[in-house]
């Protein structure tokens, strides 16, 4: 897990970010990415892709590494601007504004799968990286922990469609209550089965 971070220091960088991103699939609520900065020699068995862990696990994770974080950042990127420029744009949007709010700022920055054009700092895109480099799997949980506390608020608003059980994602619940009550605010209308015929559907439409 500590691979990539040992050949950049060797290279002579110091300040390692890593940097993901949660929630490109659910059919509802913000994309939200998270950097991070970790002490050097800094361990942590425990840290890992956070899809590998249990909701408690992460939650106990997510304040430890930003207790002891150098520095760390979060990104929020919304439904509207989803459905605007699309999830793929959008994810790399939220990750560059979650290093840019590093302080200290990076002099390196490795990212889970996704190329990141940020001027001024190296950057190395690793496949599967959320599950090999550590300070990405640090970024995955602190990502998909502040992700989740969204989505527990939109509940709040929103109670009828279940987003604290799914978060957003596509199950047979959030399904059955799009068909009944139709989608709310924060639904991405871009998405299937939102999307109808090529355009966002109506309220009208999907309740039938």
């Amino acid at each position: 897990m500590h691979k990539e971070e040992k050949k950049l220091r060797k290279r002579g960088y110091q300040l390692i970010a890593g940097v993901d991103e949660a929630g490109r699939g659910p059919l509802a609520g913000p994309v939200v990415a998270a950097a991070v900065i970790l002490p050097e020699r800094y361990r942590n068995k425990d840290i890992q892709d956070s899809k590998k862990l249990s909701e408690l696990k992460r939650e106990q994770l997510f304040i430890e590494i930003k207790n002891t974080a150098l520095s760390y950042g979060v990104g929020v990127v919304g439904w509207k601007q989803i459905d605007e420029m699309g999830i793929l744009e959008a994810a790399k949007l939220a990750m560059r504004q979650a290093v840019l709010k590093l302080n200290p700022a990076p002099d390196f920055v490795l990212s889970d799968a996704v190329p990141l054009s940020i001027t001024g700092i190296p950057q190395k895109a690793v496949i599967g990286g959320d599950g090999s480099v550590f300070c990405v799997a640090a970024a995955s949980i602190l990502a998909k922990v502040s992700r989740d506390r969204l989505m527990q608020k939109y509940h709040q608003k929103y109670p009828h469609y279940g987003f604290d059980q799914h978060k957003g994602y596509g199950t047979e619940i959030h399904l059955t209550a799009i068909k009944k009550h139709g989608p709310c605010p924060i639904h991405r209308m871009s998405f299937t089965p939102l999307r109808i015929d090529g355009g966002a559907a109506s309220r009208e439409a999907i309740v039938g």
